[in-house]
């Protein structure tokens, strides 16, 4: 297999060469016609090409969305050549009307049952899309349902109804045997030329801090990845996905990346099993170590803890600010990316030992993992509301100069044109109850409580009660 693999590269990158030569060259030179054994090497590799093109594509769909997209503009008549002078500022929002986008992105069919097919894709490919139609390769459109999505691998799953029609299935592979120098295969429908193969080498592995996902270890290739490849399969010589195609780097010429199917499989189970990803949590802030730091330590992998959550599953466990965490239940860690891995597949409530150098000692402390869903649910919602609060202390009241009986939850910040600032919240407004209606509402004490209020209420609208320059209203975040 090496030695088909090398001939058939050196064919590959020899090829720009060969047919630059004009006729007259060639009626010149002493070059024989290419024998039979020639021709084994590039004819296998063809014959490999075609097979995982015929057997990966049909699975292979288009993916087409639409959304809304809502404009809003900020209009000063000061900035305007007026017939008179205006003595102040007079602002306001001018809001356009929603505009309608479309985008092509591709995925592909893994899984088959009662009568959906499922389909996997990228995040981004269908985040906040009104509507999503798939085509299959026979030509037949269906619109899509959203199963779920994964924000932070870039990850999601639709599904069609296909009742009793067959329809093929590709098979996975597993990403963690793939090596630097593998040959692959990228399908999707780039620009939208639909059901498009390139082919080309694993570059590099374990890829990350990319800035392109929360979670990253990507695949890096050569195969051609364009706009409208995202989703798509990345696919070994057995035809078998390895890889979801997801990011280019803008400029940059043969530097495609994908997500290591591993990765995505865990995150497919979880999104049609719960319809959201279980992740472990662990607590602390993290850091490659150093070379130079490694040397003097006498270690080749680990990470640094810089800080420790407080009330975390590593601060309960004992994990200290200066600690390296150089085993994860017996496995050596690598880097950052490493360990952050490690413990999002790991199960929440699971005990796991964590090797870490302490004063130059070795210590094994056991650590029972918390879950990650829990530590970010609150701060996703105030991210999606645009909003952050802050406990009103006492002593914080005082600064302010508001009464001390005074007790909720006060705005720090209020982000442009999001759903608090359509409200009507300001910086400055104390939250002091929250609910669906007045019946139901009441007093919240910390971020995390009125975030489950947000959270339970979010599609119906959550009242909330306000203290604002030494009045009360009541403001509905949507």
């Amino acid at each position: 297999m090496k030695k088909f693999i090398s001939l058939s590269l050196a064919f590959l990158f020899s090829t720009s060469y060969a047919f630059s030569l004009t006729i007259e060259d060639l009626k010149n030179s002493k070059i024989e016609k290419p024998s039979k054994e020639d021709y084994k090497y590039v004819l296998a590799f063809e014959k490999i090409a075609e097979y995982v093109a015929k057997k990966v594509s049909p699975a292979v769909v288009n993916i087409s969305t639409t959304k809304k997209v809502k404009v809003n503009v900020d209009i000063n008549l000061k900035d305007f050549d007026l017939p008179f002078d205006l003595p102040f500022d007079i602002p306001f929002k001018f809001k356009h009307p929603d505009i309608m986008t479309k985008a092509l992105g591709s995925g592909f069919i893994f899984m088959v049952k009662d009568g959906w097919a499922y389909i996997a894709t990228n995040y981004h490919v269908i985040e906040k899309a009104d509507k999503i139609k798939v085509t299959l390769k026979d030509g037949s459109t269906y619109i899509a349902k959203i199963v779920g999505g994964d924000k932070r691998t870039d990850v999601a799953v639709i599904k069609i109804k296909v009742g009793n029609k067959k329809v093929p299935v590709v098979e996975f592979g597993d990403s963690s045997k793939i090596k630097v120098g593998d040959l692959v295969f990228a399908i999707g429908n780039p620009f939208g030329l639909k059901w498009t193969v390139t082919h080309g080498i694993i570059s590099a592995t374990g890829r990350h801090s990319l800035g392109l996902n929360p979670i990253e270890d990507f695949i890096q290739t050569d195969a051609a990845i364009n706009p409208g490849n995202s989703g798509g399969p990345l696919c070994d010589i057995y035809g078998k996905v390895i890889g979801i195609n997801t990011a280019i780097i803008k400029n940059a010429q043969g530097l495609g990346f994908a997500i290591p199917i591993n990765i995505a499989k865990k995150v497919i189970h979880d999104l049609i099993a719960y319809g959201k990803v279980i992740r472990g949590y662990l607590g602390v802030y993290i850091a490659d170590v150093s070379p130079e730091l490694a040397s003097k330590l006498g270690i080749n992998h680990g990470v640094l803890v810089e800080r420790v959550i407080p009330n975390s599953p590593a601060y309960k466990a004992g994990i200290k600010p200066g600690d390296i965490i150089v085993k994860y239940n017996g496995e050596d860690i690598k880097d950052t990316a490493d360990l952050q891995l490690k413990v999002m597949n790991t199960k929440p409530n699971s005990w796991v030992n964590i090797e870490v150098i302490r004063n130059g000692q070795k210590i094994t402390i056991p650590v029972k993992i918390g879950s990650f869903n829990d530590f970010v649910s609150f701060k996703e919602i105030y991210k999606e509301l645009g909003f952050s609060v802050q406990k009103l202390t006492p002593e914080l009241a005082r600064k302010l100069g508001i009464d001390e009986n005074i007790s909720g939850l006060l705005v720090t910040n209020v982000k442009p044109f999001s759903p608090a600032d359509e409200a009507g919240l300001k910086r400055g407004d104390i939250i002091l109850e929250a609910g669906f209606n007045l019946e139901t509402l009441k007093p919240v004490k910390s971020p995390e409580e009125l975030a489950k209020i947000l959270e339970k209420y979010k599609e119906e609208g959550v009242l909330l009660k306000i203290y604002r320059e030494g009045g009360i209203l009541y403001l509905t975040l949507q």
